[in-house]
């Protein structure tokens, strides 16, 4: 698998630190997607089905909305990272993860649907990633105000550590 090294600061916005620090740095990016991918998997399916709608707290999300939002926020950071590669020059605009959570409808769906659909999407991103250039990791984006520009390689490693992240959360606050 390809080699993609990871960013430096200045590549990414200022928050997503907390993503970037949960990754190693050996530049095996597509390598740590594809794993966490059948880690989730496996963890996920090790739990018993009413887990999967247990909220640690009022107003927070299900695990079945958390893995959707997973794969919701995956498959927007993989769009800009092709509007970036592509070197767009138009601005993104943000997307409000509370309302996508919510219209997602999450519980209802079958677990086996919502991973066919987790699988198809990181099946596509990291051929997405693998496809690009070399030089199309260096081209910086623009999101909602500068706060937010990155560079393509800075959304590949957004993406894992952001579902990283979740599982952590997953872990300590839904399984304990």
């Amino acid at each position: 698998m390809r080699i993609i090294s990871p960013p430096r600061p200045g590549e990414y916005p200022p928050y997503a630190i907390m993503y970037m620090k949960l990754l190693p740095t050996d530049g095996l990016i597509l390598k740590y997607l594809r794993n966490n991918f059948n880690m989730v998997k496996q963890l996920i399916y090790s739990l018993p089905e009413s887990v999967l709608y247990h909220r640690y707290a009022p107003g927070k999300w299900s695990i079945k909305e958390v893995l959707v939002h997973i794969i919701d926020d995956e498959r927007i950071f993989a769009y800009r990272a092709l509007r970036f590669a592509r070197n767009e020059k138009n601005n993104l605009i943000g997307f409000d993860q509370d309302a996508y959570a919510t219209y997602s409808d999450a519980d209802n769906r079958d677990l086996d649907n919502i991973f066919e659909e987790y699988e198809a999407v990181r099946r596509a991103t990291i051929a997405l990633f693998n496809g690009l250039p070399d030089e199309a990791f260096d081209r910086m984006g623009h999101g909602t105000g500068t706060a937010n520009d990155a560079t393509v390689r800075a959304l590949a490693y957004h993406i894992a550590g952001h579902e990283l992240h979740h599982i952590n959360i997953i872990n300590e606050k839904y399984l304990k």
